[in-house]
């Protein structure tokens, strides 16, 4: 309680009694934050009681960074632990945590500049220079778009995408930092030959079949994923029977062996692509981790084992 007659006090004690300066309280009270309770004669603001307590829960709310609009919001609800108060302290923690991923990207990228060797480090500077930290996924979802078969339905796609394309890590190692800017330079830089090729199976099939044969796909990948876990070579099985089915059903046609063969030739490596999931692996691949499938992967593995069946069967 402040001691004069009336039990209000000046803007000079108020601000002695809060340990702020007498400009801050000023800012506050223009700013609609701290209501005064009346003036003097002469102009001079007065402020009762709770005006100390106010002044320091802006304080906390500010050393919490909240914008003044949202400090706002807080000091009109009548409960300060209610939902707007909650609101903006998680609004703040997303944005502390945006930062924090951010600062470890770039210390990661100055570590790997710093740690290779100096003749490579301005091809090195430019080559993460060109990636943001925390880095944007757009330009991978650009590349697959463009493989991707024209109208194709907008849930195939984005089933594809959340799994051809990885998150960057928040904590990252200057390794998994030199991996997504190889893999952002790749799918940004031009691809070879006049225009990016189409794989023959999309041309075959229309947008609609490609649906059909993406959905197979991924169960065939999944279960080649679990072969490749166990470090099983290629072979025959679940998974290639999955795999030769996913195509026959996009075609409209039956499995068999001659249906296996032509498949097999018409299935050709992609350098790029391959490259593409070398780069993904090593981007979700925690330092010393064991390397976890990607569809890439699972694909060559059932490539090889579908050529290896064809051989034999021919032989």
């Amino acid at each position: 309680m402040f001691t004069s007659h009336d039990g209000l006090c000046s803007i000079g004690e108020l601000a002695e009694r809060a340990g702020v300066t007498v400009k801050t309280v000023r800012f506050y009270s223009d700013r609609g934050l701290l209501p005064q309770a009346s003036r003097t004669a002469g102009g001079h603001r007065r402020y009762g009681p709770e005006a100390l307590g106010r002044i320091r829960l802006i304080r906390s709310l500010r050393a919490l960074d909240l914008p003044l609009p949202e400090v706002r919001r807080v000091l009109d609800e009548e409960d300060a632990a209610g939902g707007v108060l909650e609101g903006a302290v998680a609004g703040q923690l997303r944005e502390v945590g945006s930062r924090l991923t951010a600062l470890r990207w770039r210390q990661a990228a100055l570590r790997l500049v710093q740690e290779c060797p100096p003749g490579e480090r301005a091809a090195r500077l430019r080559l993460v220079g060109a990636v943001a930290g925390p880095p944007s996924t757009a330009p991978l979802v650009r590349f697959w778009r463009s493989w991707l078969p024209p109208r194709m339905p907008s849930r195939s796609t984005a089933a594809f995408l959340d799994v051809a394309v990885p998150q960057p890590p928040d904590d990252p190692a200057p390794a998994q930092v030199l991996a997504f800017a190889r893999l952002h330079a790749l799918t940004t830089g031009p691809c070879p030959g006049a225009a990016q090729p189409q794989p023959e199976a999309h041309t075959a099939v229309g947008a609609r079949g490609a649906a059909v044969l993406y959905a197979g796909l991924a169960e065939a990948y999944q279960l080649a994923g679990v072969e490749l876990r166990r470090n099983r070579k290629p072979c025959p099985g679940e998974a290639l029977d999955g795999f030769v089915a996913a195509y026959a059903s996009a075609y409209g046609t039956r499995d068999g062996s001659g249906f296996r063969r032509r498949l097999a030739g018409q299935l050709a490596a992609d350098p790029r692509l391959d490259r593409y999931w070398e780069l993904v692996a090593e981007v979700i691949t925690p330092p010393g981790g064991r390397p976890e499938p990607t569809p890439g992967t699972a694909h060559d593995w059932l490539l090889a084992a579908l050529r290896a069946q064809t051989a034999t069967s021919a032989a």
